[in-house]
């Protein structure tokens, strides 16, 4: 018994790496389609795995229904849908900004603030892009790094090797260096020369140095390390969010001015200031939100588990 568990754990394995290897050629030929194709394409795979992740489906309807309460039933299930079109576009947005074209991609990318990283370098520091978790934010790579004299970016490690390899070789062309999301020590050592940090910490963190803070009026377990790493560093925090416009073929990517007294001595209130930016950039386009994350798991009692009759994703 052992042995033939061992075989299909093996086969299994392999096989999640022959799907990881077809989808990287799939990656790499899709984007010599017309980007509105491409588009197309995507929404329609967006709508059928509405279809199909169920799992997926049920904890965004439980994120929408928490986080806009006064939307109808009606509303909710439009902006559902607009959201599974979104997460459909994503894939190809995220093959355009690693293997496609970097002159049609910045074709399509309008960059507000270039002014506020340009004066936030000129300090000598460091800049935190203080971002967040939006489906089109792979597709801005192309058109930001010509701006960034250092680009650097935290990931969070996939279960995959065969994905790992693929998301390292697409984001390589653009950032020069890539870290884990916990290696703040590597993510110092950049600061101190001067480099461009893009980091989210908008998802469910509950590890030392996180906090309930509220997120669309409902507590959520929170990282404040952005707080602390800009004070340990003296780098610039800088607001950064991303959005496709209603023309489907405009991109803009907003980079904000530096808040007045951040860091500050209180770790908890920058994070409330930051969500609350995050906040108000989502209600220009929540539908590109990333909203199948389990945003408010992880809480301690009292507070109750809003996923408790979600199956869980594996």
């Amino acid at each position: 018994m052992p042995s033939d568990r061992r075989f299909w754990t093996v086969k299994l394995a392999w096989l999640r790496y022959a799907v990881a290897w077809l989808g990287y050629a799939w990656m790499r030929t899709i984007v010599h389609l017309p980007f509105v194709w491409q588009l197309a394409l995507g929404k329609w795979l967006g709508r059928r795995a509405q279809v199909l992740l169920g799992s997926r489906r049920r904890i965004a309807e439980r994120n929408l229904q928490v986080c806009f309460p006064d939307l109808s039933a009606a509303q909710r299930e439009t902006l559902l849908r607009r959201h599974f079109e979104a997460l459909g576009a994503s894939v190809i947005e995220m093959a355009m900004g690693w293997f496609g074209s970097e002159q049609t991609v910045r074709q399509h990318v309008r960059i507000e603030g270039e002014q506020n990283l340009r004066a936030a370098l000129e300090q000598g520091h460091g800049v935190i892009l203080s971002s967040a978790h939006f489906t089109t934010f792979e597709f801005f790579w192309p058109a930001l790094a010509p701006l960034c004299p250092r680009l650097c970016g935290m990931y969070k490690s996939q279960r995959n090797p065969v994905m790992n390899k693929i998301m390292t070789r697409g984001r390589g062309r653009n950032f020069d260096s890539l870290f884990a999301k916990d290696d703040v020590r590597e993510m110092l050592r950049n600061l101190a020369r001067n480099a461009i940090v893009w980091y989210a910490s908008d998802q469910s963190y509950a590890g030392k140095g996180s906090a309930l803070i509220p997120f669309f009026n409902e507590p959520a377990m929170t990282n404040t390390a952005i707080s602390r790493i800009a004070k340990a560093s003296g780098a610039v925090v800088l607001p950064c969010f991303c959005r496709r416009l209603a023309d489907e073929s405009t991109y803009v990517m907003s980079i904000g001015a530096p808040l007045e007294d951040l860091p500050s001595e209180d770790q908890e209130r920058d994070t409330r200031r930051l969500t609350r930016l995050l906040e108000d950039h989502i209600r220009t386009c929540p539908e590109q939100y990333w909203w199948i994350h389990q945003r408010f798991k992880g809480r301690p009692a009292p507070h109750p588990d809003i996923y408790g009759t979600v199956r869980q994703p594996t």
